[in-house]
């Protein structure tokens, strides 16, 4: 029997492990500093610079889980977290009772302010300078193609529950 999905060539392979591991050591460097610089995690603050660049702060539960990519439950425990040191709040739609409406405070636009700057200068240094040329166009290029395609089949955070009609 032979099998029905070839493997991945060495060009292939290589580009794959490439990204993993420079998306695994920018995220780490990231994550270091959030946490030093503002008692962040990456994902923590991914949800407030979501929230901060909301239109009113504001986004719901769902569409902010399928944006940062984290599970419905990951995201209310983070949330949870965010809400006790009041950088958010959560609330039920006015639109749709079974919704949650997350909001950023003024505590939470303050932060990422703060952590802002230097988190841009680790992007910078560690993704942006060491790239020439057309580098960077073609980067963009690549993988806005390929998060589209990826985005044309939701992550499971945006997919409908099943055998629930909860839209949170």
């Amino acid at each position: 029997m032979s099998d029905p999905s070839p493997g991945l060539n060495s060009e292939q392979l290589g580009a794959y492990f490439a990204l993993m591991e420079v998306s695994s050591l920018l995220q780490y460097a990231v994550d270091e500093h959030l946490r030093a610089d503002g008692d962040l995690s990456y994902v923590q603050f991914q949800i407030l610079a979501r929230l901060v660049d909301a239109p009113e702060g504001r986004l719901r539960m769902t569409d902010l889980a399928d944006g940062v990519v984290y599970s419905r439950s990951g995201l209310t425990y983070q949330a949870g977290l965010l809400e006790k040191r009041g950088l958010i709040t959560r609330a039920p739609s006015p639109d749709d009772e079974r919704s949650v409406m997350v909001t950023v405070t003024d505590a939470g636009r303050d932060l990422i302010a703060h952590v802002l700057p230097g988190h841009v200068e680790r992007v910078r240094q560690l993704l942006f300078d060491p790239m020439k040329g057309r580098d960077l166009a073609t980067l963009s290029g690549v993988l806005g193609r390929v998060r589209e395609h990826m985005r044309a089949t939701p992550p499971r955070s945006a997919k409908p529950r099943a055998g629930r009609n909860r839209a949170e």
